[in-house]
């Protein structure tokens, strides 16, 4: 660093490997600096800005930030810029710099090793080590909230990489503290080392029970810390109990929700449970009574984030999660171990707890506060509880008042959500479109509670007497007294009873009138509300058997077109939807449809330019899908709407989820359309200037737009392969197709296969000419994309397997243009085969032996050199005639009978010796694999409309839908409910023991049992692989007798015996080609 004529700091690179020198920064100018970084000085503020990105270079630049963010005297905004920088440095630089990609040369020249990264002077192992413990000793005693928030996020940083290994202190040094400040009353040292060790924890929280062993041993050494530190702080009332209890059970949490760890027998875990329950049991009193706990706020939100509210809202969730996982002792049967504790829960534990748990719910009908949360957590635990005997029993005489003072009123609109439909109707939409809300909020868990009851418990009469006198109430109330929430509810109740509804025979009979009665008048209601659930309900009832000649399904498109121009935004989004149900659902849709179709494709756009909405875009692409043979005249109008939509839609906010999800569907739509002119050329040439530029944008950015991706290749492989050529601005996206892949799109690598190979295929000679503006083949781009993948430890196996499909496609495009490259295949293939070969499943072996195949089909004699020249070919060709049992797909199967052939077609004199006296097995292994796929061939069924299976396309709604529910009244109260999903999940978690969560969450398994080789083409397609055989084969006899009767006399007699049928079906074949 240096000072310029203005005396500022300013940031010099350094040397490419070297760090800068120590002496380089002080705490005063780094002060300075960052007093700066905020400065309303436009100069000051960017000059410093450069100088903290620099730090991480700068030796003992942490420890600096460290002891500026620590320290109480220094102005707050400065020591949280300290914080930010601090943990920003953590984060990205202490498992080390990121490794520098190769060029595509240099991993073609076998270049393996990284290129070595320049090394973070400001964590060097002595700044590691202040930092680690001064980061612990800074956080316990901070009372600034985002201060202490940021250390706490610097030690999980941290914790991630070091501890237990090279920070073994790290839960000494807590617990230590916690023991300190819980002897000398110190709540802030407590609760900042709680804080702190939940960062340890939540490391292991979705960890195998394999790899929860440093879990394991936190909670052997905590738990006995902090069960009586939880014991002693049930009885308190201050802010800070409450903050100290909310942390033990955050931690608590961490440890159980997905295995028990560390305490699993009942004595263990007893007494936990125990201080739950006072938690839950604990009235929280209004501000006004004067009693404890003081001072409840009175405004919603910070009542929300009231320390006591939010203490209770954890203890709820650790009890609903723990009754869902252990509360059905015959599901927890699946989970080794749990049978006793599963037992002891749902007999003393479940019970115990329906008290708080009622008591809670009760709450908002007698007009007290109880937050969103809380009660969602609470109908959840209910929920369960509906399934389980011993519970359900107690709350049977209850049920009333859980059906219509709970859960009935919690469906029920609320004076904000109208308030919020007529001021705000983006955010309504937002809010009622947002799935994960449906996991917070309480009206869907009411949903799901009054759904339980009536299908697992029976008796629905009650419920639908009461929500049809809602309806009637309603329709003859005068206007002034009409409750159109009450009305509201009623038919969300209905909505969400569509299935089990259906089912009935009793009730599905008067669906129809339900919505003639109830659903129609509402569609021309004054109260928008209203027309937008008359919209809603036609996505749950549009699919019944309506009686009449169809007058009433014609009314109801004719009652739902009108909304799609709506006055109120919300009520044009479930018109959409609702048009996309009766497009879907109704074969009489089409024709009523058809006529209005511009005038629809209109409003739908216009909605698009409104609001990101995907739902809106599925329903478009709902249309499209249907109207595919009249899409022609509009697709370069719809393509062109769709692409501005999406480019309005990524310049949306970063945090607008609705619009990158409207962002993606615009895009699918699109792919949509494609597919509907896929026979139509022509069109693709018009449509190619909509879209190259849409595809580059993407490719380009960066990653900035990687969540389009995929989308975006999908119209890339369109486009390459439906025209006739491939234009040179197509050509355009092909480096930059790779440089996606190498810089920040490697896990997309299976969907890139697509369009890389119709380039290939398209367009070979153009591929094998291609280069880079930087010289670099386009040939050699597709080996650094092979190699990459398949050395790359990331990858999955089901990622090389599709990777290396590229190699066959080359060899099959470019016969007798890629010699050169046959070496680097083999590089790749056999190390990939070799690091196979033990795998009980065959599934990337085959793959291998299909490249090899294939090179064996361009070239047999310089495949069998290769081979020879690494001394592999005995072990090749005895692993790959051991797997020809595994081989079950036509594509493998037809490639190694064309590679075997090629080499059975080769003079012997030419032929290694460990062929030669494998001659009789490689003969052996083609017959039989031909055999194999000539029969497959013969009794493939033709595809010539329908299945007889299939139903007509009508619904069987007056039948039972067959769900084990036990039977019209369902379960009787002493049986517990057999929730088959429940069973699946558990029997999931069974099957992932010693899995590792966090790779089911990042997609690293390799789970691809299937591949897509029915999907595969190539120039090969063309190659009869049974005459193949008999050219071969006869041509082999013809040439060299001796040789073909030495392997006729070795094979087995059932082996010739297929190969003389296979030659009289190969001559019936040439007899059919030739005429």
């Amino acid at each position: 660093m240096s000072a310029n004529s203005g005396g500022e700091v300013v940031a010099q690179s350094p040397p490419l490997g070297y760090p800068s020198d120590a002496s380089a920064i002080d705490i005063d100018t780094l002060h300075t600096t960052l007093h700066h970084s905020f400065s309303a000085d436009a100069a000051l503020r960017n000059n410093s800005e450069a100088v903290l990105k620099s730090l991480k270079f700068v030796k003992g630049s942490t420890v600096l930030l460290l002891r500026i963010a620590g320290e109480k005297q220094v102005q707050f905004e400065v020591r949280q810029a300290a914080a930010i920088q601090l943990k920003n440095i953590c984060r990205e630089c202490w498992a080390g710099d990121r490794v520098q990609p190769k060029s595509p040369q240099l991993l073609l020249q076998g270049e393996t090793d990284p290129i070595p990264p320049t090394p973070p002077a400001g964590l060097l192992e002595e700044d590691r080590v202040a930092v680690r413990s001064g980061t612990i000793s800074a956080l316990v005693v901070e009372s600034e909230t985002s201060v202490r928030d940021l250390l706490a996020e610097t030690i999980n940083c941290i914790a991630v990489h070091d501890y237990p290994e090279r920070w073994p202190e790290a839960l000494p040094t807590l617990l230590s503290h916690i023991r300190t400040g819980t002897d000398t009353g110190d709540a802030l040292r407590v609760h900042n080392a709680l804080l702190a060790l939940r960062k340890l924890v939540r490391r292991y929280e979705y960890r195998s029970k394999e790899q929860r062993g440093p879990l394991a041993d936190i909670v052997r050494h905590s738990f006995p810390l902090l069960l009586p530190l939880g014991e002693q702080l049930v009885g308190a009332n201050s802010l800070e109990a409450a903050m100290m209890l909310k942390q033990i059970l955050k931690i608590f949490w961490s440890s159980t929700q997905f295995y028990l760890t560390g305490i699993t027998t009942i004595e263990e875990i007893g007494p936990w449970f125990d201080i739950i329950f006072v938690i839950l049991k604990k009235t929280l009193p209004e501000a006004s009574t004067g009693l404890e706990p003081l001072n409840q706020p009175t405004a919603v939100e910070e009542r929300n984030a009231w320390p006591w509210w939010k203490l209770k809202k954890w203890g709820f969730q650790i009890m609903s999660r723990l009754f869902a996982r252990y509360g059905m002792p015959k599901v927890a049967e699946n989970e080794d171990g749990m049978q006793v504790f599963a037992e002891f829960f749902s007999t003393k534990i479940a019970t115990r707890f329906l008290d708080p748990i009622c008591e809670t719910l009760a709450l908002r009908s007698s007009g007290q506060f109880c937050s969103d949360r809380v009660v969602q957590l609470c109908l959840a635990y209910i929920e369960t509880a509906v399934e389980l005997s011993n519970t359900y029993k107690l709350l049977k005489p209850h049920l009333d008042f859980l059906l219509y003072q709970v859960c009935f009123p919690t469906m029920c609109l609320t004076e904000a959500d109208v308030e919020l439909f007529d001021s705000d109707p983006h955010e309504f939409i937002h809010r009622t479109n947002n799935p994960m809300l449906d996991y917070y909020e309480p009206r869907m868990a009411a949903i799901t509670v009054m759904v339980s009851l009536v299908k697992n418990r029976g008796q629905p009469d009650k419920l639908l007497e009461f929500l049809t006198g809602c309806l009637t109430r309603y329709a003859t109330a005068p206007p002034d007294q009409k409750k159109p929430i009450e009305k509201d509810g009623a038919l969300l109740a209905f909505g969400s009873l569509e299935k089990f509804l259906k089912s009935k025979k009793k009730y599905a009979s008067q669906l129809e009138g339900l919505m003639v009665t109830s659903v129609f008048p509402e569609f021309n209601s004054e109260v928008a509300y209203l027309r937008c659930r008359a919209c809603w309900m036609v996505q749950y009832f549009a699919k019944i058997p309506w009686s009449d000649d169809g007058t009433n399904i014609r009314t109801l498109i004719q009652l739902v077109l009108p909304r799609l121009s709506d006055p109120s935004l919300p009520v044009q989004i479930e018109a959409s939807k609702a048009l996309r149900s009766i497009i879907l659902e109704v074969d009489a849709a089409e024709e009523v449809l058809l006529p209005v179709l511009p005038q629809i494709l209109t409003e739908y756009f216009r909605i698009m330019n409104e609001i990101g909405n995907d739902e809106v875009v599925q329903a478009l692409e709902a249309i499209i899908d249907k109207f595919g043979d009249h899409i022609g005249p509009h697709a370069v109008t719809l393509v062109n709407q769709l692409a501005t939509s999406f480019s309005n839609y990524c310049e949306a906010d970063d945090d607008d989820d609705d619009a990158a999800m409207a962002a993606i569907q615009c895009l699918e739509c699109i792919s949509t359309v494609l597919r509907g002119i896929c026979d139509r050329p022509d069109m693709f040439t018009l449509l190619e200037p909509l879209l190259v530029p849409l595809c580059k944008r993407i490719l380009s950015d960066e990653g900035d737009l990687i969540e389009y991706l995929e989308s975006s290749i999908d119209i890339l492989t369109f486009l390459t392969l439906f025209q006739d050529k491939i234009s040179p601005q197509l050509w355009e996206c092909f480096p930059l197709l790779y440089m996606a892949f190498d810089l920040w799109a490697l896990d997309y690598v299976s969907v890139m296969v697509g369009p890389f190979e119709n380039y290939i295929i398209k367009d070979t000679a153009t591929f094998l000419s291609a280069k880079t503006s930087e010289g670099i083949p386009f040939l050699d781009l597709i080996f650094a994309v092979v190699k990459k993948t398949v050395d790359n430890d990331r990858s999955g196996e089901s990622y090389s397997r599709k990777a290396i499909t590229l190699l066959m496609t080359v060899l099959h495009c470019c016969k007798g243009q890629v010699d050169n490259y046959v070496p680097l295949i083999n590089e790749i293939c056999l190390a990939k085969l070799a690091k196979a070969a033990t795998a009980k499943r065959a599934l990337t072996r085959i793959s291998v032996y299909q490249v090899l195949a294939s090179s064996l089909f361009y070239n047999p004699q310089l495949q069998l050199q290769e081979f020879e020249k690494r001394g592999v070919t005995e072990q090749v060709f005895g692993l790959w005639i051991n797997d020809a049992n595994e081989i079950e797909k036509w594509l493998p199967k037809k490639m190694t009978i064309l590679g075997l052939c090629a080499v059975l077609q080769l003079p012997s004199s030419l032929l290694p010796q460990s062929i030669r006296s494998n001659l009789p097995a490689i003969f052996s292994m083609a017959v039989k694999l031909c055999e194999d796929l000539t029969n497959e061939k013969k009794n493939k069924k033709p595809i010539d409309g329908d299945d007889d299976d299939e139903s007509d396309g009508g619904l069987d709604i007056g039948e039972d839908d067959g769900d084990d529910d036990g039977g019209e009244d369902g379960y009787d109260e002493d049986e517990d409910v057999r929730n088959p999903e429940d069973e699946a999940y558990m029997d999931a978690l069974k099957c992932l023991d010693g899995t590792d969560f966090s790779k089911i969450l990042e997609g690293d398994l390799d789970w691809d049992d299937e591949d897509d080789s029915d999907e595969y083409t190539s120039p090969l397609d063309q190659v009869n692989e049974l005459v193949y055989l008999y050219d071969s084969l006869y041509g082999a006899a013809q040439k060299e007798p001796e040789m073909f009767q030495q392997i006729q006399s070795a094979v087995a007699p059932d082996v010739m015996e297929a190969c003389q049928k296979l030659f009289a079906d190969a001559l019936v074949t040439k007899g059919k080609s030739a005429s």
